[in-house]
């Protein structure tokens, strides 16, 4: 069975156990809910489990999910530069859950942890303000902290990477919860 490099959720559903299905949210992210058996293999862990995500594929297609697609298409890319061809749930687990189906969760109580597209405004916009108080009632200088801030969600824009991301997903809260290593 072939896949291409971007799925839809209505393609994905009736296919879900022919597919080898990896979430590379953060653990903390996966354990809020996941697409039915996934593992998660966070992104910045990818590169390391490639070894690991072929045995765990034996053979079937892999299928790379996040929260709205823009993680598992870098994913995607990632993986191609190892040899290892695999497809991005078009849309992520917002998608799948806005299609009505279900998200499997871990027995027992799961604190929440916010997506790490909503860490990142939270943090930069924090930062900006932050910023601005304390030039008004510190030092003129201040500002500069929210003009990187800015600088940085332009970079980020532009090159379709996000330092801040990366920063946000090695904390400890991004961290725990129900990691599986494929």
């Amino acid at each position: 069975m072939t896949v291409s490099r971007a799925v839809d959720v209505s393609e994905a559903q009736p296919r879900l156990g022919a597919l080898t299905v990896v979430d590379v949210r953060t653990p903390g992210e996966f354990a809020t809910g996941h697409l039915p058996g996934a593992l998660n293999v966070p992104l910045d862990r990818l590169a390391g489990s490639v070894p690991e995500l072929r045995e765990a594929a034996g053979g079937r297609p892999l299928l790379l999910v996040c929260a709205s697609g823009g993680r598992s298409e870098s994913a995607v890319s990632e993986l191609a530069v190892h040899g290892v061809t695999a497809a991005g749930l078009t849309g992520g687990t917002r998608a799948w859950v806005a299609a009505g189906y279900a998200l499997e969760r871990p027995a027992g109580r799961v604190r929440a942890v916010w997506a790490m597209e909503r860490q990142v405004r939270f943090t930069a916009g924090g930062v900006v303000l932050l910023g601005l108080l304390l030039g008004l009632l510190v030092h003129p200088a201040f500002p500069l902290l929210s003009a990187a801030i800015g600088g940085g969600l332009v970079f980020s824009a532009l090159t379709d990477t996000c330092g801040m991301a990366a920063l946000l997903g090695r904390l400890p809260f991004n961290r725990r919860g129900a990691e599986v290593r494929a």
